[in-house]
């Protein structure tokens, strides 16, 4: 009896189970793929070395027209962006197209081909000229030479005014020490007024010099009688001298 209910229940649980698909060549389907002999081809061709795509990998769309040369296609495809790239190239490089380094580039053109002289080559000068040619050329250019005789340098115009660098040089006192006595009223307005009618010290000290100084002072240019006229320093002139 128990026999009897156990094998009643076997059956029951294999009613309620999902059938087992059959496969084989016969069917042409089997577990984990869906058409054995297309499985069994492609697995062939893997093992052969010459991969076959599945059929999910093949695109059917067409890119239009005739697309049986592929390498045509692709080629137009490249030669499309190389002309977008020159362009921006181009417009970046004041016009001129950006040279890529590689060793497939055409040798640059050449710039000057011209190379040296006839007067620098040898050759073509011993091709053109003889040595009596050249002793006739050197001798035109010994008549052509003049040698300029020494003259004396003229006289500078305005040289005989006061020189203040000898005076500077005679001078031992230094700057603001009384050598020489001044009387007057108002010095230091003229003083002042009278110096702002030269441009630098140096003219003002040559016309001092040149109308009594440094004894006299008719324009009031030293008011503080050290024979230096509206501030000017023979030290520089002293300096130079000495090194």
């Amino acid at each position: 009896m128990r026999k009897l209910m156990a094998s009643a229940a076997l059956v029951a649980l294999a009613a309620c189970g999902n059938p087992i698909p059959e496969s084989g060549p016969s069917t042409g389907a089997g577990v984990g793929f869906g058409d054995y002999g297309e499985y069994q081809a492609r697995r062939e061709a893997e093992l052969a070395g010459n991969p076959v795509p599945a059929p999910e990998m093949v695109s059917t769309t067409t890119l239009g027209g005739d697309t049986s040369d592929g390498a045509q296609v692709a080629a137009a495809a490249r030669a499309a962006l190389d002309a977008d790239d020159q362009t921006e190239e181009r417009a970046a490089n004041s016009g001129e197209r950006v040279v890529q380094a590689s060793p497939n580039n055409a040798p640059p053109a050449v710039v000057n081909s011209v190379g040296i002289s006839n007067e620098n080559n040898f050759d073509a000068v011993g091709n053109q000229r003889t040595i009596q040619d050249d002793a006739a050329r050197i001798a035109a250019s010994r008549q052509q030479y003049q040698v300029a005789s020494v003259q004396a340098l003229p006289n500078r115009a305005g040289g005989q005014g006061a020189n203040i660098v000898a005076y500077a040089l005679k001078t031992k006192h230094p700057a603001g020490t009384q050598v020489y006595r001044r009387v007057g009223v108002n010095k230091s307005g003229r003083y002042a007024r009278n110096c702002a009618k030269y441009t630098g010290p140096d003219l003002a000290q040559i016309d001092f010099l040149e109308k009594g100084g440094p004894e006299r002072d008719r324009l009031g240019l030293d008011p503080d009688g050290d024979g230096y006229a509206c501030g000017w320093d023979p030290r520089p002139f002293r300096k130079a001298r000495d090194g």
